[in-house]
C-alpha cells in the first residue's frame, strides 16, 4: 500500500511513515479481493504502513480475532543515507541508472543501505522457519510487507534468478496468490 512518503515520491525504507489516503482506499479495495480467500494467520512487518494496511483488511473482512505475526525481517530494504530523499532529487544526482541499481538490482546498495541480497539474506529465513511451517500444516497464509521484502520473497518462491529479479516489479496493493502442494512446491501462480 502506498505511504505517505511514497505519495511524495521519497525513499521510506525503515522510517515508520502512515498510509496515505490512497494507500488506505486501496487496503480497502485489497479486503474486496480477499473476501473469497479462507485465511488462517497473517504475517507483516512492524512497521506502522504495513501493520495499519493489515488491520483495515481485517476490519473489512471483520476477521479482527486472526493471529498477526509482526517481524522485522519482514521489513522494506534499508535504504541508508536515502531515506527521507525525493527520488527525482537522487536521480539528478547520481543518474537514473544507478537509482535504478540501488532499487532494483540483486547486490547493489545504496549508500550505508541493504541491496535485495541483503533483504532476501533476512526474509527467506524467516519465510522458511514460520510461514513454511503454517503452510506444512495447510494454513493459509496472508503476507502483508513492503516491496523490496516481497520481491525478495518472491524470487525465492518462483526461483528468480539474481539477473532477472530486477525486472521484477510489484504494484502498490499487489495481490500475488501462490498454491503449493504437500511438499511446498508451487503449483499454481496468479
Amino acid at each position: 500500500m502506498k505511504s505517505q512518503w511514497n505519495k511524495e515520491n521519497r525513499f521510506t525504507g525503515w522510517t515508520d511513515v502512515p498510509l496515505c489516503q490512497e494507500g488506505i482506499d486501496s487496503a480497502k479495495e485489497t479486503a474486496e479481493k480477499l473476501a473469497c480467500f479462507e485465511i488462517d494467520k497473517v504475517y507483516t512487518s512492524p512497521l506502522r504502513r504495513n501493520k495499519e494496511t493489515v488491520s483495515l483488511i481485517l476490519n473489512e473482512l471483520n476477521k479482527k480475532n486472526l493471529p498477526v505475526a509482526a517481524d522485522k525481517a519482514l521489513n522494506e530494504r534499508n535504504y541508508g543515507k536515502l531515506q527521507g530523499l525525493n527520488k527525482e532529487e537522487v536521480k539528478k544526482q547520481f543518474g537514473e541508472k544507478q537509482v535504478r541499481l540501488w532499487r532494483r538490482s540483486w547486490d547493489a546498495a545504496p549508500p550505508e543501505g541493504e541491496s535485495l541480497k541483503d533483504v532476501y539474506r533476512r526474509t527467506t529465513p524467516f519465510f522458511r522457519k514460520h510461514i513454511e511451517a503454517d503452510l506444512k500444516k495447510g494454513k493459509n497464509v496472508l503476507v502483508v510487507a513492503s516491496h523490496n521484502s516481497l520481491r525478495a520473497i518472491v524470487k525465492y518462491i518462483e526461483k528468480i534468478t539474481e539477473n532477472d529479479i530486477i525486472n521484477l516489479e510489484i504494484p502498490y496493493a499487489g495481490l500475488l496468490e501462490y498454491e503449493f502442494d504437500d511438499k511446498l512446491k508451487t503449483y499454481e501462480h496468479k
